[in-house]
């Protein structure tokens, strides 16, 4: 078996997924995902990251309403200064238009946690430097590790996006105020099959000792 094709067609595969069954994922694979987490690496081996899993209907609820209406106002954010307009320009089907921009507008598009088997809220020390980019691998670790369980997940920012959201999100939780939250990631099995979405290729963002100077010609490696 060649371990690397493996490791390759595991990420080259993976999705974030929205759509889950309603049965709850077994504890080996729960611990099988943490355990993913806390292998991955930080700045001085500080492992700043500290993870909370939630179950409860009540918990999931309050994180959805939270998700929704970070989203919500990022979003019609967006719409008002013709961000949206202008990243969907090339959608030209008017109707299918207004439920995206309705979807991510209302925060529907992150209302899903609420859905989710699992959810697990990652916490990061203030007092840490490289927090938000430790966290940030232990959460793609444990991305990795639910798809290659066949499982799926999704990474969420929006209840972080404002702080009266996290403010909130740390009472309800007790979180301490040593602590930042920085995303929470759901779990479980998924309803569908999706395809990854397209990648831009690598001419497009690798370059040659400087920016500008294009690594790859014709889909080979300068010299």
């Amino acid at each position: 078996m060649d371990i690397g094709k493996v490791v390759a067609d595991v990420i080259n595969t993976r999705v974030s997924v929205r759509r889950y069954l309603p049965e709850m994922i077994t504890e080996e694979e729960i611990i099988a995902i943490l355990e993913a987490g806390r292998r991955a690496p930080s700045g001085e081996n500080a492992q700043p990251w500290s993870f909370i899993i939630v179950k409860s209907e009540e918990n999931k609820k309050i994180l959805g309403q939270l998700c929704k209406r970070g989203s919500g106002r990022h979003f019609t954010g967006e719409y008002v200064t013709r961000k949206m307009q202008e990243r969907f320009e090339s959608l030209t089907d008017i109707q299918k238009r207004k439920r995206v921009f309705k979807k991510l507008t209302s925060g529907d598009v992150s209302a899903f946690v609420a859905e989710a088997p699992v959810l697990i809220i990652v916490i990061g020390l203030k007092n840490v430097l490289n927090t938000p980019y430790d966290c940030s691998a232990a959460i793609e670790n444990m991305l990795i590790m639910a798809h290659a369980m066949g499982l799926g997940g999704c990474w969420v920012n929006a209840s972080t996006l404002d702080i009266r959201d996290e403010v909130m999100l740390k009472n309800f939780f007790e979180i301490p105020n040593e602590y930042k939250v920085i995303s929470i990631i759901a779990f479980g099995k998924p309803r569908t099959k999706h395809k990854p979405r397209p990648r831009k290729p690598l001419e497009q963002m690798v370059y040659k000792e400087k920016y500008g100077i294009k690594y790859f010609i014709g889909g080979e490696g300068c010299e």
